[in-house]
């Protein structure tokens, strides 16, 4: 016979780890149970091996502009191999340190695959447990298209087991990942081309402005971007030879890596829902209130499998102050799903939270006043080459209450975390323009924008 528990978590990435997490800093008997690696997405293949495949990019940018600034260099190419290495180990730190730290804090750690068996009981690899909460946060996984030749491309999973460089790669997609895995390939010798069904597919939801200098610098980089309404098939021409057809008919070939960017789905198809009476919606999908509740008492949903900011600081935020409520005595705690900042780490990266300027004019209409500028930083200043960056304040009102904050630009991945407080707290354009400025510095430029 299995446990009982005073709160279950089902997957093991940065909400099922920090809900019982919480509950156990309230005294309370805990377990996550996780079918892959602990740490979900994000820690294995998502935020963090990203960014350290964006820092080896970041690196060769760099190396390109050393030579103005009057380094005499011999860079003779980059070996892949070494930065995989050093990704790998630095992944497995991790990892260790999350098994150490569920046993000092007293949190079973169940390995396997859940599945619901009533709406207080789960079953794990044959073995029953119960618990009076249960948290569903199972993450979510890649989209592949259900094409011919699908299964020739990879995911961005896959990306993370490439032991070598792409010669030259199609990327199908334009959302941020299909963005950020280009501007790290590229920077890394591969050649790539971006394959979107429309332009309207590059970037969605972000604010014009940020749109069009990334789709700018892409291009300056020298990163091929393609419309073709669609990809209808892939196709094996020999063995380092992938092709792609679109809707439009042609056919582009000569890719020997082709990644999959077309956006992820919850892991939600085979926990057995149903026997808890767990609604979803049509895409799998758990809707929940303000405070995580499904429609099934006692159950909770949160990070990717609820279909809204999927990021890991709201699904982390999300499950703390849900053990808060339960077990700390907050009854009114909750994640604010309001004004949440997010990077977007392209080359150069791009930083946004509030409302885009079309969103502010649908609600607010002629009370929107917008502040922009475009420039290119003193960084660049000793050569040849340049690299934008922009800014733009989205305000309303006679107050001019400060509603959203778009850039694109070196640095602004660091610099919005501060400025994502500031407007959250509610600042105005006077405010800004009253704080003085850092000189010299990019981030001057949002408290003396005209």
């Amino acid at each position: 016979m299995g446990k009982h528990y005073d709160m279950i978590a089902i997957g093991g990435g940065s909400g099922g780890l920090s809900a019982p997490e919480r509950a156990a800093m309230y005294g309370r008997k805990t377990a996550v149970i996780e079918a892959n690696k602990l740490g979900g997405t994000c820690v294995n293949v998502g935020c963090v091996p990203k960014k350290v495949m964006w820092y080896g990019a970041h690196l060769a940018h760099a190396l390109e502009l050393a030579p103005s600034y009057g380094f005499k260099l011999n860079v003779s190419g980059h070996d892949w191999a070494t930065l995989v290495a050093a990704r790998r180990k630095y992944i497995d730190g991790i990892l260790n340190w999350y098994g150490n730290y569920l046993a000092d804090s007293s949190i079973d750690h169940i390995q396997g695959w859940a599945r619901f068996v009533d709406a207080h009981t789960v079953e794990v690899n044959g073995e029953r447990y119960t618990a009076d909460h249960i948290v569903i946060a199972p993450g979510s996984r890649p989209v592949v298209l259900p094409v011919e030749g699908a299964e020739l491309g990879i995911t961005s999973d896959g990306f993370f087991e490439l032991d070598d460089c792409p010669g030259h790669c199609a990327v199908i997609g334009g959302g941020y990942i299909g963005v950020e895995l280009a501007g790290v390939l590229r920077a890394l010798g591969c050649q790539v081309t971006m394959v979107l069904r429309e332009e309207a597919d590059f970037l969605p939801g972000f604010d014009a402005l940020l749109r069009q200098v990334a789709m700018d610098e892409l291009l300056k980089q020298g990163i091929n971007i393609h419309s073709n309404g669609g990809v209808t098939r892939l196709k094996r021409v020999d063995a380092h030879d992938i092709a792609v057809t679109g809707a439009d008919g042609i056919t582009m070939s000569g890719f020997d890596q082709v990644i999959w960017a077309v956006g992820r789905e919850p892991n939600t198809d085979d926990l057995d829902l149903g026997k808890a009476g767990v609604e979803t919606d049509a895409r799998g999908y758990i809707p929940t209130d303000e405070y995580q509740n499904t429609n099934v008492p006692g159950v909770y949903a949160l990070g990717d499998a609820t279909g809204r900011a999927p990021l890991t600081p709201v699904a982390i935020a999300a499950a703390r102050r849900l053990s808060d409520r339960l077990f700390g005595g907050m009854a009114g705690r909750k994640v604010d799903y309001n004004n949440i900042p997010t990077v977007v780490f392209s080359h150069p990266p791009m930083g946004t939270v509030g409302l885009t300027e079309a969103a502010a004019r649908e609600l607010h209409g002629d009370a929107v006043k917008i502040y922009t500028t475009r420039f290119s930083p003193m960084y660049y200043a000793p050569s040849e080459k340049k690299v934008d960056t922009a800014m733009k304040l989205v305000c309303v009102g006679a107050e001019q209450k400060v509603v959203g904050i778009h850039m694109i630009g070196d640095g602004v991945d660091e610099m919005l975390q501060g400025f994502a407080v500031a407007l959250k707290m509610g600042a105005t354009k006077r405010d800004l323009d009253d704080t003085v400025a850092l000189h010299p510095t990019s981030a001057e430029e949002l408290v003396t924008l005209r």
